[in-house]
């Protein structure tokens, strides 16, 4: 996507998310109560200079932040914080099990996090906000359920299972975490 459909693509976000018809509560289980203290793989530290304190996961260097907002802010705190930033998208098990991992780390009293996905207009089609492709995804039981409205639109983790998705209020306060794509060596992607 070139740099005038970006543009685009977070305005209309913006609007979307933004409308004020969103809810502002979580919902009522909360992973607060899940044992976060079980054995997890940390990812390697992020080795692009300025960002040593970001983890490799897959070919992205990721960070928890600690700070509540909802999809779209989130989104845009993202892209504040690395070049080409997003919130982080999800392709592999093994990446989503790292980014469980730093929620533990970095939170473990609250596990529910925000992922860069959302459902594309109603349509029961979820994409990544990085325009990555969608091929990979680990609902928790029944979910997402809110297919085909405008309740429930973006992609949470933890929220009723720890380690898996949920489809939640895009409006919702969570904290997020940010993803940037960095250059894998040769040997790297072998």
């Amino acid at each position: 996507m070139g740099k005038s459909g970006s543009i685009r693509f977070v305005l209309l976000m913006t609007l979307l998310f933004e409308s004020g018809s969103f809810l502002t509560v979580e919902k009522g289980f909360d992973v607060d109560h899940t044992n976060a203290t079980s054995w997890c793989s940390m990812p390697e530290a992020c080795d692009v200079h300025g960002f040593t304190d970001w983890f490799k996961v897959g070919r992205h260097c990721v960070k928890y932040f600690y700070s509540r907002a909802n999809f779209t802010e989130a989104e845009f705190k993202c892209r504040s914080k690395a070049p080409g930033a997003h919130l982080v998208s999800v392709h592999k098990r093994k990446d989503n099990n790292y980014l469980l991992c730093l929620v533990k780390k970095f939170n473990p009293k609250n596990l529910r996090i925000w992922l860069g996905g959302f459902e594309f207009f109603k349509s029961g089609k979820f994409l990544w906000i990085d325009g990555s492709y969608w091929n990979y995804q680990t609902w928790t039981s029944g979910e997402p359920n809110h297919m085909y409205t405008s309740t429930e639109e973006c992609v949470e983790m933890n929220w009723k299972e720890v380690g898996k998705w949920n489809d939640d209020s895009c409006g919702v306060k969570k904290n997020y975490i940010c993803a940037f794509k960095y250059n894998m060596r040769k040997e790297d992607q072998e």
